[in-house]
């Protein structure tokens, strides 16, 4: 049986990208056998949940930021002639990283149900103690040529420790998992290798050092990956910018023809009227409803007409009620999805 404790800050970058979700993916799978457990240390646990809200603002703001920052520049200093391309190809870019940066929620529920999946180990008063013991002799995690206090990571490196020295079985195998090269890696060297202070705890057989959980998991299975990889990137993807913002104006122009045609039946039936500015001002507020102006009918037909050369007649209608319903829905959704509040179907 393989047990791995993977740090903190491990989950934190897998939550943070969703490019990692093969891995996380990867990860649910292989704990779903009675061959592979994860330890999980209450320290990780809380430090997991007090750091998960600003990793999923980070990732949803970092990458705005910078597209913001480059909009502008290009258009305060870009050619002009390749300035619509360019932020419209911006736009693009931004458009899917939003969408991607909402993945981040995705991941941390995903994570969040690993971790509680698992027995959480607290913190005993022996591994406080061997915690602080490291803090006083500066015993990696601790340095004492770094203000840091590395107190949370003695902890888990004890957890660990006494995962391992507990082991039920000679068949049982141990995995470290850091990103925390600075605290827990050789100083100057191979950062692939354990600190002297740790490299007691891992003989390489049995207990192993690993700063990358993909290369364990490759190690484990070098295909194992790659079919989730292909999960990943061969799913439906967002679809660009541009394209929501065509369709988005094509159905506006459909719901606009189709209110002039609504209009153009009521005059031509009587229930509207086409008046001159003079008729419609002299006339009472409440009989203005049913009345037109020469000059908007008039803009309205050649609106009409751009419409039509526009959007191509064959888009233009006649609709039943449930085409209607869905052009209406269609608008509002996309709307909704791009700011707008809920059944803003204005034209």
């Amino acid at each position: 049986m393989l047990r791995i404790l993977i740090d903190t800050c491990v989950w934190l970058d897998l939550a943070k990208d969703y490019r990692n979700q093969p891995v996380i993916a990867a990860l649910e799978d292989i704990l779903k056998h009675e061959d592979f457990g994860l330890i999980v240390p209450e320290v990780v646990l809380e430090e997991f949940a007090r750091n998960k809200d600003r990793v999923a603002a980070d990732a949803k703001r970092s990458l705005q930021s910078h597209f913001s920052l480059v909009r502008d520049a290009v258009r305060r200093f870009g050619d002009e002639k390749d300035v619509e391309a360019t932020v419209k190809a911006l736009n693009e870019v931004d458009h899917s990283a939003v969408y991607k940066g909402e993945a981040v929620n995705e991941s941390i529920v995903r994570i969040e149900q690993l971790l509680s999946a698992a027995k959480a180990i607290p913190a005993t008063e022996t591994i406080k103690a061997r915690a602080a013991d490291r803090a006083l002799n500066g015993v990696a995690p601790f340095r004492f040529h770094r203000q840091k206090n590395s107190i949370a990571d003695a902890i888990i490196i004890e957890s660990y420790a006494n995962e391992v020295h507990q082991a039920c079985s000679e068949d049982e195998e141990f995995a470290f998992i850091t990103h925390n090269k600075a605290d827990f890696s050789q100083d100057g060297g191979d950062h692939r290798m354990p600190h002297p202070d740790l490299v007691p705890l891992f003989d390489d057989v049995s207990s192993r050092y690993w700063t990358s959980l993909p290369d364990l998991l490759n190690d484990l299975d070098e295909d194992l990956l790659a079919n989730y990889d292909l999960q990943l990137y061969g799913a439906t993807q967002v679809r660009g910018f541009s394209e929501i913002l065509e369709v988005e104006h094509l159905l506006y122009r459909q719901v606009w023809y189709n209110r002039h045609q609504n209009l153009r039946i009521n005059i031509e039936r009587g229930r509207e009227k086409v008046v001159t500015n003079e008729e419609y001002w002299a006339a009472k507020p409440v009989k203005r409803r049913r009345m037109t102006t020469e000059g908007t009918w008039k803009l309205a037909q050649e609106a009409a007409r751009k419409t039509e050369a526009e959007i191509g007649v064959e888009n233009c209608g006649p609709w039943n009620d449930f085409e209607w319903g869905m052009i209406n829905g269609k608008l509002s959704a996309l709307r909704w999805m791009m700011g707008e509040e809920w059944d803003m179907l204005d034209t």
